[in-house]
């Protein structure tokens, strides 16, 4: 990663363009830079040899862990919006990896689920998704992953910091 040097402003506000931001140090690029090519890489990987983006994967894992859920649901879990996971879950629905059927409890929603070949799909892919994340943090030593994992679920917990209405944090 290159280095970016911050430089201070001077007094009175001169100078603001010639501040930086180290991109060594600011987490939410190197998280995103992260993220990124993870993501780009996996979608090449897994439409290649699964037919599927890095989005259906996401959703697709998620109806794993979660049956039967609502796209609501899906959203809040991996931070999309609904425009795209709609998007996704009809083309999902279309090639018959997903059900979506009107929740039995609540007839305003649909209630979400994998189907056979869904599932089928999912317990290929899952393998090579570990085994990129093996290969990922093999860099680390296993105290260190879990203290990784322990790190970013805090940080993953301390979103609303930066996330929720500004009203809603100074508690206006």
């Amino acid at each position: 990663m290159r280095k970016n040097k911050p430089t201070k402003a001077t007094a009175g506000g001169a100078g603001r363009a010639d501040l930086k931001l180290d991109l060594d140090r600011y987490v939410p690029a190197l998280v995103t830079f992260i993220a990124n090519k993870l993501s780009r890489t996996a979608t090449v990987i897994y439409q290649k040899r699964f037919g599927i983006n890095i989005t259906e994967w996401r959703i697709l894992s998620q109806l794993a862990i979660e049956p039967e859920i609502s796209a609501a649901r899906i959203c809040q879990v991996i931070g999309f919006d609904k425009g795209p996971v709609s998007r996704n879950l009809t083309v999902l629905q279309a090639r018959g990896l997903v059900r979506i059927r009107t929740d039995r409890r609540d007839a305003r929603t649909h209630s979400i689920s994998l189907t056979p070949k869904g599932r089928a799909t999912h317990d290929q892919v899952i393998l090579v998704a570990q085994e990129r994340e093996r290969r990922l943090l093999s860099c680390l030593q296993k105290t260190e992953r879990e203290t990784l994992i322990e790190l970013l679920r805090r940080v993953h917990g301390n979103l609303d910091a930066v996330t929720a209405p500004v009203e809603a944090r100074n508690g206006d």
